[in-house]
C-alpha cells in the first residue's frame, strides 16, 4: 500500500493515465465503444409447440375501438357535462385539441362507435338545444353503454376521458404532449365561463415525459447539493482548508474518471446511475479519503515531515481501506446477481466506481500530501468538534467495556428481534413509483384510480381449438363466465367483452340464442374483442395503481376460477396477461433478489474479513454489528408500514457494503493493538483512539450526503436516501457500542510480542502529544 509513497513519478503518471482515458470518454467514447460492442446475430428460435407453423385465416381490415392504447389520457372534471352549455363547451374542447396539428385522433364517450343493429347515428350528447329531460336521459343511456360507463365516464358523471393520439411527424418538443395540450384544452374551456371544467393530463406519454424531466431535474439538482453538503461538511470537521482540499480532490477525481470510463458502456436512461451513482460515489471515496487524512493529520502533529507522514499512514490505514474497498466493491457486485436490468447495470457501474475511487484515494491524497500543499494540514485539528469532544465519546466505549456481557446480549438478542420484524416485510411494486408525488401526471393517475378504476389494463385471453365452430355459442358462454368471476373481484374494474356489447343490443336469453347478434356489431367494436379468425376473444379489465401485491389474492382466486372454466369447457383455454399480470408474478422476484444478493455479499463479506484476520471468530464476530443496521432500516420499513420495493434491494446492499466499512477500521486497528498490547480492553481503547475520529467523520459526511438526497420528491430516490442514512446511523451506533462489548468477550486470546516498554512508548505515540485519549 505504500507504492504510490515511494514511487511518486509513477504514481503521478498513472493518474494522467486514467484521466486521459476519462477525457477520451467524455468527448468521443465511440473510439473506444466500437471495440467493445460485438453485433449480434439475429436468430429464430423455434419453441417447438407447432404453433408458429399453423395458419390461420387473415381477418378483414379494420381498425378495432382500443380503450389502452392511447398516447395521452385528458381527464376532465365538470358537474355540467349533461347540460346544453356543459355539451357545447366540451365539443368546442375537443374541436380546439383536433386543430392542433400534433393531434391525429381523440376518442370520448361522443366519438364512441354506435351501438343499434340499424347502424343509424346515436350521439350520447344531444344538440345543445335540447331540453334538461333529454340530457338527463342521455346520461343515463351512457353509463348504460359498455364503452362508456365506467370507462370513459365515472359514474358519478363527474369526470370523463379523452383518448388522444399523436401525429408524431409534428411533435417537436415535450411540451406539446403534456403542459400544452392541457393549456389548448384550458384556452377552449374559458369560451363558456359558466361551464366548470377542469383538466389534467396523464397516460404513457406525459408519465414518460413526467419521469425524464423529473430525472434530469434530480440529476443536476441534487448532484450539485449532494457535492456542496460535502464540501461544506468536510471544512466544518477538518476546519483547515488545506486539509478540505486534498481529502476532496481524491472522490473529485475518482467520479471524473468513473463518469468518462462508463461512457464507454452503451447504458440506457438509467435513473439510479444517473442520480445515486455520483453521490454514492463521491461518499464512498470520501470515507477512505478521511480515514487516511485523518491519519497523516496525527502522525504530522506528532513531529513527521509530509511525505513520511504519507507513507506510514498508508503502512496503518492503506490495508484498512483496501479492505472497505473490497467489501464495498462485493456488496455492490452482488446486484449483478439479480433479474432486473436496471439493477445489474447499477450493480457493475458501482464496481467500477468502487475501483477506481479506491485508486484515486490511494494516489492523489498521497501525492498532493507530499506537495507544499500538505504541508502542515495538522493545523486547525484542535479546533475541529469532533477531536474537542472525543473524550465525551470515549466515555461510552468506558460504559460499554465495564458491562460486555450485557451489552453483548442486548446487542445478539435486538439484532435477532429486529431480522424477525424484518421478515414481515412484503414485495411490492407500483407503477406510479417512478413519478414526483405533486406532477400531474401521478395526481390524474391517482383520481383515476379513484373514480375509474385505474388507468391501467389487463385481460383474460380466450383461445379454443379448432373443433369450436365460428359461430358456436360456447365462445359466449365462456365469455359470459369469465365476465361473471371477474364481477366477483371488487378491485377488478368494469370487465368489458363481447358479452357486454351483445347485452347492450334489444332482446335477452340464452347465449346460444344471442351468439349469432355478434354478427350486427359495428366490426371496429366486435373486432377489438373477438378475432374469430384466430379463434381468440379478450376479456378487459382494469387495474388500479394500488401496488401489485394487493392484487395477489385476487388474481389467485381469478386463476382458480379460470382453471374451473376450463374442466368445464376442455376446448377452450383461458389465462390472465398484460403488464399488470407480468408485474405481479414477477413481484416475488424482489424477495429471490434480495435473498440472492444480500446473502452472496454477506457470506463472501464475512468470509473475507474471517480469512484476512485469520480468524473465524472475528468472521463472526463481525456478523452482529453488520447486520443489526440492516435488521434496523427492515424493522423501521415493516413498523412504517413499507413494502419491500426494487429500490429496497439496492438500498439494502448498498448499505451492507458501506456499514461494514467502519467495522474494518475498528477492527484493523484493534488487531494492531492487541498484537502489540496482548490486553484486549486496551486494545479497544486504543483503537478507538486511533480510528474514533474518522469514523464518525465519516458517518457526518454519509449522513449528510443521503440526507439530502431524500429530499428528492422522487420516491425511489427518498427511499434509497432514507434507508442508506438510517442504516449508517445504526451502524456508527453498532460499531461503537456492540462491537466493543463483542470484541471484549469474544475476541481470541493472544499474548503481547513487545515489552511492556514497548507498550508504554508505542501508546505515547499513537496518541501524540496532543493526548487526545488517555488510557
Amino acid at each position: 500500500m505504500i507504492w504510490s509513497a515511494d514511487h511518486r513519478s509513477a504514481t503521478a503518471a498513472l493518474v494522467l493515465a486514467l484521466t486521459a482515458i476519462a477525457i477520451v470518454g467524455y468527448w468521443n467514447p465511440e473510439l473506444v465503444r466500437s471495440w467493445l460492442v460485438t453485433p449480434e446475430l439475429e436468430t429464430t428460435v423455434d419453441d417447438g409447440s407447432g404453433a408458429a407453423n399453423e395458419v390461420f385465416e387473415t381477418p378483414p381490415d379494420v381498425d378495432p375501438v382500443s380503450l389502452s392504447n392511447s398516447d395521452a389520457v385528458l381527464v376532465v372534471q365538470s358537474d355540467a357535462f349533461f347540460t346544453p352549455a356543459g355539451a357545447k363547451a366540451m365539443r368546442h374542447v375537443v374541436d380546439r385539441l383536433e386543430e392542433l396539428n400534433y393531434v391525429r385522433r381523440i376518442l370520448w364517450m361522443d366519438r364512441v362507435p354506435v351501438l343499434n343493429i340499424f347502424g343509424l347515428p346515436e350521439p350520447l350528447f344531444p344538440r345543445s338545444q335540447a331540453s334538461e329531460q333529454r340530457f338527463a336521459a342521455a346520461q343515463e343511456k351512457a353509463m348504460q353503454h359498455p364503452l362508456v360507463g365506467g370507462q370513459l365516464l365515472s359514474e358519478d358523471g363527474r369526470t370523463t376521458l379523452l383518448l388522444i393520439s399523436f401525429d408524431w411527424d409534428f411533435v417537436r418538443t415535450n411540451e406539446q404532449v403534456t403542459v400544452e395540450l392541457r393549456e389548448a384544452a384550458e384556452r377552449a374551456a374559458a369560451d363558456f365561463p359558466d361551464v366548470p371544467l377542469s383538466f389534467q393530463i396523464t397516460g404513457h406519454v406525459p408519465a414518460v415525459v413526467t419521469m425524464l424531466e423529473a430525472h434530469e431535474s434530480n440529476r443536476v439538482k441534487y448532484q450539485a447539493i449532494g457535492y456542496g453538503t460535502v464540501l461544506l461538511m468536510a471544512i466544518f470537521l477538518f476546519r483547515g482548508v488545506r486539509a478540505v482540499l486534498i481529502v476532496t480532490l481524491a472522490p473529485v477525481t475518482g467520479l471524473i474518471w468513473t463518469i468518462g470510463i462508463l461512457q464507454y458502456f452503451d447504458l440506457d436512461e438509467n435513473p439510479f446511475i444517473d442520480i445515486i451513482l455520483p453521490v454514492l460515489l463521491v461518499l464512498v471515496g470520501m470515507t477512505d479519503g478521511v480515514h487516511l487524512i485523518v491519519q497523516i493529520r496525527k502522525l504530522q502533529a506528532s513531529g513527521l515531515k509530509e511525505r513520511p507522514a504519507v507513507r506510514q499512514a498508508l503502512k496503518q490505514v492503506g490495508m484498512a481501506c483496501f479492505l472497505t474497498s473490497l467489501t464495498t466493491g462485493i456488496g455492490f457486485g452482488s446486484l449483478m446477481l439479480a433479474e432486473n436490468d436496471w439493477v445489474r447495470e447499477f450493480g457493475w457501474c458501482c464496481v467500477i466506481g468502487v475501483a477506481l475511487m479506491f485508486v484515486a484515494v490511494v494516489t492523489v491524497i498521497p501525492l498532493a500530501s507530499g506537495t507544499r500543499l500538505g504541508r502542515n494540514i495538522h493545523v486547525g485539528q484542535e479546533g475541529s468538534l469532533i477531536d474537542r469532544n472525543l473524550n465525551r465519546i470515549a466515555g461510552l466505549i468506558e460504559t460499554v467495556l465495564r458491562r460486555p456481557k450485557l451489552v453483548s446480549a442486548i446487542g445478539i438478542g435486538s439484532t435477532a428481534l429486529l431480522i424477525a420484524a424484518s421478515l414481515t416485510l412484503r414485495p411490492d411494486e407500483r407503477r406510479s413509483n417512478a413519478l414526483p408525488e405533486h406532477s400531474e401526471a401521478y395526481q390524474a393517475l391517482k383520481h383515476m384510480d379513484e373514480n375509474l378504476g385505474g388507468l391501467e389494463f389487463s385481460r383474460v385471453d380466450v383461445s379454443w381449438s379448432s373443433d369450436v365452430g365460428r359461430q358456436s355459442p360456447e365462445i359466449l358462454q365462456v365469455v359470459t363466465e369469465a365476465d361473471d368471476l371477474l364481477h366477483t373481484e371488487p378491485l377488478i374494474g368494469y370487465p368489458l367483452s363481447i358479452r357486454n356489447l351483445v347485452d347492450s343490443l334489444p332482446g335477452s336469453g340464452p347465449a346460444e340464442d344471442r351468439m349469432s347478434m355478434i354478427e350486427l356489431l359495428p366490426p371496429p367494436l366486435k373486432r377489438a374483442f373477438f378475432t374469430p379468425e384466430y379463434r381468440y376473444a379478450t376479456v378487459n379489465f382494469r387495474v388500479q395503481d394500488l401496488g401489485i401485491a394487493r392484487f395477489d389474492s385476487v388474481f389467485r382466486r381469478v386463476q382458480a376460477g379460470l382453471k374451473q372454466i376450463e374442466q368445464r369447457h376442455p376446448d377452450f383455454h383461458l389465462q390472465l396477461s398484460g403488464m399488470a399480470i407480468s408485474r405481479w408474478e414477477n413481484v416475488y422476484q424482489i424477495v429471490i433478489d434480495l435473498a440472492l444478493s444480500l446473502g452472496t455479499a454477506a457470506l463472501v463479506i464475512f468470509f473475507v474479513l474471517g480469512l484476512t484476520y485469520r480468524s473465524v471468530r472475528i468472521g463472526l464476530i463481525s456478523v452482529v454489528p453488520n447486520l443489526f443496521p440492516l435488521a434496523a432500516t427492515g424493522a423501521w420499513l415493516a413498523v412504517s408500514g413499507q413494502s419491500l420495493e426494487l429500490v429496497s434491494v439496492l438500498a439494502f446492499t448498498v448499505c451492507l457494503g458501506i456499514a461494514v466499512d467502519d467495522t474494518i477500521h475498528f477492527l484493523t486497528r484493534f488487531e494492531e493493538e492487541y498484537d502489540r498490547t496482548g490486553d484486549r480492553t486496551t486494545a479497544i481503547r486504543n483503537a478507538f483512539t486511533g480510528v474514533g475520529v474518522a469514523l464518525v467523520m465519516t458517518t457526518s459526511v454519509l449522513l449528510a450526503g443521503f440526507g439530502i438526497v431524500s429530499f428528492s420528491d422522487s420516491r425511489d430516490h427518498h427511499i434509497f436516501a432514507s434507508m442508506g442514512a438510517m442504516t449508517i446511523a445504526a451502524a456508527l451506533f453498532a460499531d461503537l457500542v456492540f462491537l466493543p462489548a463483542l470484541l471484549c468477550c469474544f475476541a481470541p486470546s493472544r499474548r503481547s510480542v513487545q515489552s511492556g516498554s514497548s507498550v508504554a512508548a508505542g501508546e505515547a505515540r499513537d496518541a501524540g502529544p496532543q493526548g487526545i485519549v488517555a488510557n
